[in-house]
């Protein structure tokens, strides 16, 4: 691995899902090239095919065990040999695993703590689970950690980088991640790379819409965002916000004040009417700072003044309207909301500049 990687999981719940011949064509055509599944879920000849098929686009394939006993794991591993599968991940047996894996090439992320469960769980206390990353790390033929970070409990933002400081080879985040809080998370905490599947096939990642494609795109924007947090997060200071606003003139461009976890407060300048729309998975706070606003709802309306807030719930078709020449508004909402949410024309954004 070269820098941060994420690593595209065909897979559902633990399980290679049946469509995922399907979803590998979207995620190749995505530009994606880190592509795994499980040992669960489909035949060996299905995974032959999702194999050919991943070399075929250019791609690194992953094979991940989620398999609890030794005879499932140990014919796991001679299933990657194979597949020629060029990571195999998971898995707790190294003793089993590492005489299979003897001479073929691939690289190996055993899971370190103890694994229970399907889908798996990590269970143990941190000190246990970063002990075992390092016996495990001290062996010859293990390459890397496989931490299922986000299905154990307690500081997960503290377990990654206690394991990652903690060990000499790199460790793949895996498991549960579903917001950009928790990619920042690992990457911030020296991981090498993450897998997420579920979330982006089931399209609850934050994003604009469901759709693979976004989900993907969404993902991979949260990646590099981790990767500067300077940009994202400057260092402290106070905002003066009739200087903010002074500083930019147009109207319906929101610009970036700053960021409060999964979530940015944004500045814009609203004249005349925007247009009807409405946020599949976000909701928005309005807070009016000078002038007046009206929100127009299907059913009502709603006019604000200064110093008076609104929030509109995901889902609800909404219209905002500045009622005076001009309005400025303060707004409060996820990092992944579009300002056109399910239309897009001339006055969508999807790049949005930042306040000096």
């Amino acid at each position: 691995m070269t820098g941060p990687e994420f690593i595209f999981m065909l897979t559902r719940a633990d399980r290679t899902v049946p469509d995922a011949m399907d979803r590998l064509a979207e995620g190749l055509a995505c530009g994606l090239r880190h592509i795994g599944f499980k040992d669960l879920g489909l035949p060996l000849a299905d995974l032959h095919r999702l194999a050919s098929a991943v070399r075929g686009g250019g791609g690194t394939l992953y094979l991940e065990v989620v398999s609890l006993d030794a005879a499932s794991e140990a014919a796991s591993a001679r299933a990657a040999a194979e597949l020629g599968v060029d990571f195999l991940l998971g898995g707790t047996r190294p003793d089993l695993v590492l005489p299979i894996l003897r001479g073929s090439g691939i690289r190996y992320y055993p899971f370190a703590g103890r694994i229970a469960g399907h889908p798996s769980r990590l269970e143990g206390s941190p000190g246990d689970i970063l002990e075992s990353a390092q016996r495990l790390c001290d062996r010859d033929g293990v390459h890397g950690i496989d931490l299922l970070a986000y299905r154990s409990a307690g500081d997960v933002p503290g377990l990654i980088e206690a394991v990652c400081a903690g060990v000499d080879k790199p460790v793949i985040v895996a498991g549960s991640i579903d917001c950009p809080s928790r990619i920042a998370a690992a990457l911030q905490g020296g991981a090498a790379a993450f897998t997420i599947g579920t979330a982006a096939l089931d399209g609850v990642f934050p994003a604009a819409s469901p759709a693979l494609a976004v989900q993907i795109a969404a993902i991979r924007a949260a990646a590099v965002a981790a990767m500067i947090p300077a940009a994202r997060k400057p260092i402290i200071d106070k905002v003066n916000l009739a200087q903010a606003f002074a500083s930019f003139s147009d109207h319906w461009n929101p610009r970036i004040a700053g960021e409060l976890g999964d979530f940015q407060v944004k500045l814009a300048k609203l004249k005349g009417r925007f247009q009807w729309h409405h946020h599949e998975r976000e909701d928005e706070l309005f807070l009016v700072i000078e002038g007046r606003l009206r929100m127009g709802f299907r059913d009502r309306t709603v006019d604000l003044g200064p110093g008076e807030f609104i929030i509109v719930p995901r889902g609800v078709e909404h219209l905002p309207e500045a009622l005076t020449e001009e309005c400025h508004v303060m707004l409060l909402e996820p990092s992944t909301t579009l300002n056109t949410g399910n239309v897009e024309n001339e006055r969508t954004r999807r790049e949005l500049d930042r306040i000096a």
